[in-house]
């Protein structure tokens, strides 16, 4: 682990709500801040300035969902516009037996995602250079974290969500937002809930974000 304080500190926030974490998965999470400080070097994937943040503002972040939905054994799931592996990375992860499926339309930062996959020894973590709107197949969930407006979301995930449900929430869309969400939801007409990360995670960087959750 890097002996910089701040990501010491805020790692530390992922082993106190999660408890229940196996030392492999530990070390998996430890791992992230070194193999992400040394992809951001070659390949942008994460603002510079919030590298020493990346337990608070991406892992933990991504984590939320893992709260609102559990992801049984064999469960598929789509992360859509993953970026540099968010939140499918963090996921992979705390599932290890779910299958991850990550898109991405930036080539580059699907490579710095098979690395990072590849370096963790995650093989329920598939990454793929593609577009949203073109990936086939069914899937329970689809995640995503703030990468378009949520009609956009909805048009690319519904023809891709498994009609039968294996979880106590049914199967559809999970995204992380933040702000006034308002505008997005009038747009598209669904049914939806939402769950502040605040009441999961009370450190004030989660105030107005939160899971949205919409069955398709």
């Amino acid at each position: 682990m890097h002996p910089e304080p701040i990501v010491q500190e805020e790692f530390a926030k992922i082993t106190t709500y999660f408890p229940d974490l196996s030392e492999k998965q530990i070390q998996q999470l430890e791992a992230l801040y070194g193999l992400y400080e040394e992809w951001n070097a070659k390949i942008n994937v994460i603002s510079r300035k919030d590298i020493a943040h990346i337990y608070l503002h991406h892992v933990l972040h991504s984590l939320t969902i893992a709260k609102v939905a559990p992801f049984n054994p064999g469960t598929n799931i789509l992360d859509i516009g993953t970026g540099g592996g968010f939140p499918g990375i963090p996921l992979a992860i705390m599932f290890p037996k779910t299958q991850f499926h990550l898109v991405d339309s930036i080539g580059k930062k699907i490579k710095v995602v098979n690395a990072v996959a590849e370096a963790l020894g995650l093989k329920n973590v598939k990454a793929e250079h593609m577009r949203a709107e073109k990936v086939k197949g069914r899937y329970d969930f689809a995640v995503t974290r703030a990468v378009a407006p949520l009609k956009m979301l909805y048009n690319w995930s519904r023809n891709k969500i498994k009609p039968k449900s294996q979880h106590d929430l049914y199967n559809g869309l999970i995204c992380l937002k933040g702000g006034d969400l308002s505008a997005e939801l009038e747009a598209v007409n669904l049914n939806y809930a939402l769950y502040p990360v605040n009441d999961y995670f009370q450190e004030e960087y989660y105030q107005e974000k939160y899971v949205l959750y919409a069955p398709l």
